[in-house]
């Protein structure tokens, strides 16, 4: 599918291949038909347009919400289940009649091109958006009248499986967005309410299920949607349960190894490829996007000197048999990506090279499970486990620069800039040193910083002319 930046950046560049007389008017429009550089105002007005409607929904449920908690004792039972019964069902059918009002296609339109979306139909999709909403306030409302006990993490639970539910069915982005915000938080609240016991059996399989939950709702979703916004939501929620699940049910030796390689290693070796029937790489640049978050901020976090100059006695924790579930399933998952990278890197013509960023990434993967396993089964090494975690942060600043001259990516580029400033000022604050040494080096950054700046626009500008 053919994205609205390149057919502006094609538009752009059509007019001034037209102006200078390169192309005539019957190719410029015939550029114009085929990618329909008519509708690109249509586009943003409506992607505008669909924030706006998604807003007022939010706002519309807030509203509809507070007026019947205003009136909610007056009111007697039986019209208290109709009215909110009857909203449910009137906003969702309302919302899907309009919502499936069919896509508008210019007549002369190419076949690659998305159909352009209708003031209606996005309507339909705010209010299917809102009804999304008013289910959550009716499953609360109704547990409230009939006396129905229960957590509210519970409640998240509940009310992200329903949304779910709605987002399979209608294949909306939106509404698997709501559906994975939800049940991120609902599962956030039971971690922190641990103490607590889960009142169904169900909702403590899910819980302590989560990562393999997680990836069974929402990576499928994402497919079927085509949203990278569902599928990094989702693998969000799968990594930080994964964690938790690991610091609460593994020994701290073997679980801080995994706790510090699996999530990273299973992020990086994601490949769309490797699913049946899938022959595009989607998500395959999401995951590996946040491997490299992920492993920023555990490098940056393990590169401080505190944090390993306590002794820890290991303590011994009961083997928790879901904790081990999750582990062994995504772990022979993690197992099965990188033979499958394995298996594409000996595909690759000998004229390509080796990729030598996965090999950078794997070694920094194993190193990182290395480091904390030694420190705390065989003899603590403080200082050289400092040393070295500092060194992997910078060769990952250094890695993401040198990433980001060579494809032109600023993202990238910037990424590392800030991670190699923010580790100098972290260690000039975390290290006694004199007042005058910090004003220099702040000075010797803000320059560093600019000059970068300045010399990475005019090396991007220089690979865009080539």
């Amino acid at each position: 599918m053919i994205s609205d930046k390149f057919r502006q950046e094609l538009r752009s560049q059509a007019k001034l291949w037209q102006a200078e007389g390169l192309i005539d008017t019957s190719l410029y429009q015939q550029l114009a038909d085929r990618y329909q550089f008519n509708t690109l105002e249509t586009a943003s007005r409506n992607r505008f347009l669909s924030i706006l409607i998604s807003l007022g929904s939010i706002l519309l449920a807030i509203g509809v919400i507070t007026f019947v908690a205003a009136n909610w004792q007056v009111w007697p039972r039986e019209g208290r289940v109709t009215l909110l019964l009857s909203l449910f069902v009137a906003v969702n059918v309302a919302g899907f009649y309009l919502w499936r009002i069919p896509p508008s296609r210019g007549k002369n339109s190419h076949p690659n091109m998305p159909p352009t979306k209708g003031r209606n139909k996005l309507l339909g999709e705010g209010l299917l958006l809102l009804g999304a909403l008013i289910l959550g306030a009716n499953m609360a409302l109704m547990a409230q009248m009939f006396h129905i006990g229960g957590s509210s993490y519970g409640l998240f639970l509940a009310w992200g499986i329903g949304v779910l539910g709605m987002a399979y069915s209608l294949r909306l982005t939106s509404l698997g967005f709501l559906s994975a915000l939800l049940v991120g938080l609902g599962y956030w609240l039971a971690v922190l309410d641990s103490s607590a016991k889960v009142e169904f059996s169900w909702l403590e399989i899910l819980v302590r299920q989560m990562p393999i939950a997680a990836s069974i709702m929402f990576i499928p979703l994402a497919y079927w949607c085509r949203s990278r916004v569902i599928f990094a939501l989702g693998a969000i929620v799968l990594i930080f349960s994964l964690q938790v699940s690991i610091a609460q049910g593994l020994n701290l030796n073997w679980g801080a190894a995994i706790f510090c390689a699996l999530p990273p290693a299973l992020l990086w070796g994601y490949d769309d490829a490797m699913w049946p029937n899938i022959d595009s790489r989607l998500f395959q640049a999401t995951a590996r996007s946040l491997a490299l978050v992920f492993l920023a901020g555990l490098f940056y976090f393990l590169s401080f000197h505190w944090l390993w100059q306590d002794s820890v006695n290991p303590s011994q924790i009961s083997l928790d048999w879901s904790v081990l579930a999750n582990v062994t399933v995504l772990g022979a998952l993690m197992v099965f990506e990188w033979l499958h990278l394995g298996r594409l890197e000996l595909r690759r013509p000998k004229r390509k090279g080796v990729d030598l960023t996965t090999g950078a990434i794997a070694i920094f993967i194993v190193i990182t499970a290395l480091i904390p396993f030694y420190h705390l089964s065989f003899s603590p090494i403080p200082q050289l486990a400092t040393f070295l975690f500092n060194v992997l942060l910078f060769l990952l600043a250094v890695g993401l620069i040198r990433e980001g001259l060579t494809l032109g990516n600023r993202q990238t580029f910037w990424g590392g800039m800030v991670l190699i400033t923010l580790q100098i000022i972290s260690r000039l604050f975390e290290y006694n040193t004199e007042l005058l040494l910090k004003s220099f080096v702040f000075v010797l950054c803000g320059i560093g910083v600019i000059a970068a700046g300045l010399w990475f626009e005019r090396h991007f500008a220089t690979i865009k002319d080539e």
